[in-house]
């Protein structure tokens, strides 16, 4: 039974419901849905390999993202031989990757941000460009032909 009693495999089967971090199964009902025995999920927890929520009093409960999470630790050991320092290891890597991938977006987005306000500016500095009536220290009009020379000297504040 889930914590608001429903059948934990219709809960998990659901296809109108989303993956969710709440937690709903208590650890018995956990290791049956993972298919583990309840003191493995003890001990994936002292490793740090799952962290279920707590009740009010202190009851282990575990979410569709835990049962999921532990399913894939299963699948690591039992089908691909590995042992649990290398699905902390594997773990480990697959939040450094998803760190760096949301860095790598936020970077990203600033070039997009940047390349935008670089060709604002490009356009704004034509616009300028074509308003400034080039004269020379003596007044007198600089000849379009000889505008090429003409360098404006332009001060950036610090």
């Amino acid at each position: 039974m889930t914590a608001d009693g429903g059948s934990p495999r219709a809960y998990l089967e659901d296809p109108h419901r989303g993956v969710t971090d709440r937690g709903v199964f208590m650890i018995s009902v956990a290791a049956e849905l993972a298919e583990m025995h309840p003191q493995t999920l003890r001990m994936y927890e002292a490793r740090g390999l799952i962290e279920p929520k707590r009740s009010p009093k202190g009851t282990r409960l575990y979410s569709q993202k835990d049962v999921e999470r532990l399913r894939r630790i299963q699948e690591m050991t039992a089908e691909l031989g590995m042992n649990l320092a290398g699905v902390e290891r594997v773990f480990e890597l697959e939040e450094q990757l998803g760190s760096m991938t949301r860095k790598v977006a936020a970077l990203q987005r600033q070039a997009d941000d940047l390349s935008a306000e670089v060709v604002r500016l490009e356009d704004l500095r034509r616009e300028l460009r074509a308003e400034i009536v080039p004269y020379d220290s003596g007044g007198q009009l600089v000849r379009h032909k000889d505008v090429q020379r003409f360098k404006i000297r332009v001060q950036r504040p610090d």
